[in-house]
């Protein structure tokens, strides 16, 4: 079976609070904390990623790209299988397991793609945290009957990137003031990214 780019889309949670809050402790600098995947659960994609096959992947992740300071992570959806370092926004400092959950620690680079990001964090805009990897996928039946697919044995992890892609529904940061009217998150991504750029 050939191997196909898999991209899982889940919702990053991370306070604007716990975001200043970071900021401040850490020199300017902004380190968020989240789930970054789970295993033996259905995602919106129909996809089941078996806890072994995860755990083999994270594995090296840490080994190789964690521990050496290269688990860096792009801005938006690329649709490669290559890290882009035009577009590095952050980088993975620590994961860990609780439970099933995959839990990793992230800085945000001072990057031009970074100091978007951070500025998106800032403002509550909605994101998701987007893994990527090259695998091959079989059907299965859930305990329930339901149907899905299960990644494989096959299954290589190359990056963790933020993401706002709305086709996948729950995969996003509920703003932190539910009762005050938002601007529509186009028009404030678009005057972030204009401020950014011009300094």
């Amino acid at each position: 079976m050939s191997k196909k780019l898999l991209v899982d889309i889940r919702p990053f949670d991370v306070s604007t609070t716990k975001i200043n809050e970071s900021i401040s402790e850490n020199n300017g600098k902004l380190i968020v904390k989240g789930v970054l995947q789970r295993a033996e659960s259905k995602n919106q994609n129909g996809r089941v990623y078996p806890r072994e096959v995860l755990l083999k992947e994270v594995g090296k992740y840490l080994e190789h790209q964690v521990t050496e300071r290269r688990a860096l992570g792009e801005l938006d959806h690329p649709e490669s299988s290559v890290v882009n370092l035009n577009n590095a926004s952050h980088n993975i400092v620590e994961m860990h397991w609780d439970g099933d959950d995959l839990l990793g620690t992230v800085e945000v680079l001072s990057t031009p793609a970074g100091n978007i990001l951070k500025e998106l964090f800032k403002s509550g805009i909605k994101l998701g945290i987007s893994s990527r990897g090259l695998g091959s996928v079989e059907p299965m039946k859930e305990a329930d009957g339901e149907d899905a697919v299960e990644v494989q044995p096959d299954f290589e992890l190359i990056a963790f990137d933020f993401v706002s892609n709305p086709s996948t529904h729950g995969a996003f940061m509920r703003p932190v003031n539910e009762g005050v009217e938002q601007p529509k998150a186009e028009t404030k991504i678009e005057s972030i990214i204009n401020s950014i750029m011009r300094g």
